[in-house]
């Protein structure tokens, strides 16, 4: 592992605590890394904190250039993709924060974003984990800040599509929350990794994020421990990014079978063992009610015709959760908090 530079910290003796550590974890997304540095760095000036950027072994130049236009930044060069989980466990090693701010490299920081979410959790300490709310360039509302926790129901409604019929039904679709917006202080089951402030106390007791996690799920598995340790994670509307939403992997079809390996790891490591049977039932009912859709469209629609393709691989991959979901060990008789290779701590759900 390379280390560049110190860190970036304003008004803070480099000896010292800061209020804030802001982790980012970049991967091949040099020039969205660098816009998402900029940002920080222009729209946060009225608290101190520190910046560390992983880089997870980029090929597209991404660490000599953040080396190069941020000097000042602590930069850890990974010498393997080690994941989005295990690359913030390193970042979280080197910190030097009361509280870390994992922030993704395809965000942008809005004026005193940071500055107000480290100010609301001054004022709601006992949250011990905070998000903020998201918006895509355009300044519409990007719901993808904070979740409801999967539960079977919420399972199968995305599965038979009824998520997708009725989006601002809550009770169809409780893991998005239904219609609110994001714009009131709520409290939620999980805040979205791509911008999570946690108490470093809360993240040292969990220790991090879980191995098992490699790319997505990880948050969920994290706010859902969380809450099992007292945490009640709670979202500031004041505090703002854009978010520009997965730009390091650009393949649909590897992107959902990653998100569904991870849904069938959560189901396994939370659910009683006969739910969580029959959530990784339900996400192949999803991928083959998708496949049936876009097969009747896929005569009409060259994008449908595309998307047929893309569900079709994702089928074909199958077996790559399936795998996962045997090889997980559940969360029963831990604690949620201090795993270590293979003892992890929870209750079972």
């Amino acid at each position: 592992m390379q280390t560049s530079s110190a860190s970036r910290v304003e008004d803070v003796d480099g000896a010292a605590e800061v209020p804030v550590s802001i982790l980012v974890v970049s991967y091949n997304t040099r020039e969205e890394t660098l816009e998402c540095l900029a940002s920080v760095v222009e729209a946060t000036q009225g608290t101190a904190y520190e910046l560390i950027v992983v880089d997870n072994d980029s090929t597209d130049g991404s660490a000599d250039a953040i080396e190069e236009q941020f000097p000042a930044i602590q930069l850890l060069r990974s010498p393997q993709n080690v994941g989005f989980g295990a690359a913030n466990n390193l970042a979280a090693q080197h910190a030097r924060g009361r509280r870390l701010l994992l922030l993704n490299p395809d965000t942008l920081v809005r004026v005193d974003a940071v500055t107000r979410i480290v100010r609301f959790a001054d004022e709601h300490p006992d949250a011990r984990l905070w998000g903020g709310r998201t918006i895509a360039l355009d300044g519409s509302l990007n719901i993808g800040s904070c979740w409801g926790a999967p539960t079977l129901w919420s399972t199968f409604c995305r599965a038979v599509g009824l998520s997708s019929v009725f989006p601002r039904v809550e009770a169809f679709h409780r893991e998005a929350l239904g219609d609110w917006q994001r714009d009131s202080v709520r409290e939620v089951d999980i805040v979205a990794g791509c911008f999570l402030l946690i108490d470093r106390g809360l993240w040292n007791d969990l220790g991090g994020f879980h191995p098992d996690f490699f790319m997505y799920g990880e948050d969920i598995d994290l706010s859902l421990r969380a809450g099992r340790l007292g945490a009640r994670p709670l979202i500031c509307p004041e505090a703002e990014i854009v978010h520009l939403c997965g730009v390091s992997e650009r393949v649909r079809s590897a992107k959902l079978v990653r998100l569904f390996t991870a849904r069938a790891q959560l189901y396994r490591k939370f659910w009683n063992p006969t739910a969580a049977w029959l959530g990784v039932r339900l996400i192949e009912l999803r991928v083959l009610t998708r496949i049936a859709g876009t097969a009747l469209l896929a005569p009409l629609r060259a994008r449908s015709r595309s998307s047929l393709s893309e569900w079709l691989q994702v089928w074909r991959e199958r077996a790559t959760w399936r795998r996962a979901f045997r090889t997980t060990k559940r969360y029963e008789r831990f604690d949620p908090g201090a795993w270590a290779g293979d003892r992890v701590r929870g209750t079972s759900a």
